[in-house]
């Protein structure tokens, strides 16, 4: 019980930490914002909210200016139970990945990091 309060407690210190110290954007025109935005309806970040690194996958979509859905695979059942039947584990945080071919899921914060900076970092201006 002590246990899960300190852990619950590190998480959220980290989640404000994070917050006040989030990096700075990139700077894309109007029509560059707008395309990679398309790019980024495709997918959605399954993550815990606490989870420190969700909270760096996070941090990089801030800094590479993308909105992109979260959804909360400790809170939400159906959301658990996608990334279970769907991606094969309940691991996150994991990025659902649409594509023409069919649905990728992609886990490891840092391959999801370097995939996002693959198709959103050449964007800037």
């Amino acid at each position: 019980m002590i246990l899960k309060l300190l852990r619950n407690g590190l998480g959220l210190l980290i989640v404000l930490i994070s917050y006040l110290t989030l990096p700075r954007q990139i700077k894309r025109s109007e029509e560059q914002q707008k395309s990679a935005q398309q790019l980024a309806d495709k997918l959605s970040l399954y993550q815990f909210y606490a989870c420190p690194f969700c909270i760096k996958t996070r941090r990089a979509i801030h800094a590479l200016n993308i909105n992109i859905e979260y959804r909360d695979a400790a809170n939400d059942t159906d959301h658990r139970n996608d990334l279970l039947k769907q991606g094969g584990q309940i691991k996150v945080p994991c990025l659902r990945i649409e594509e023409s071919s069919g649905t990728r899921w992609l886990y490891e914060s840092s391959d999801i990091i370097d995939y996002l900076k693959q198709q959103f970092e050449n964007a800037d201006t």
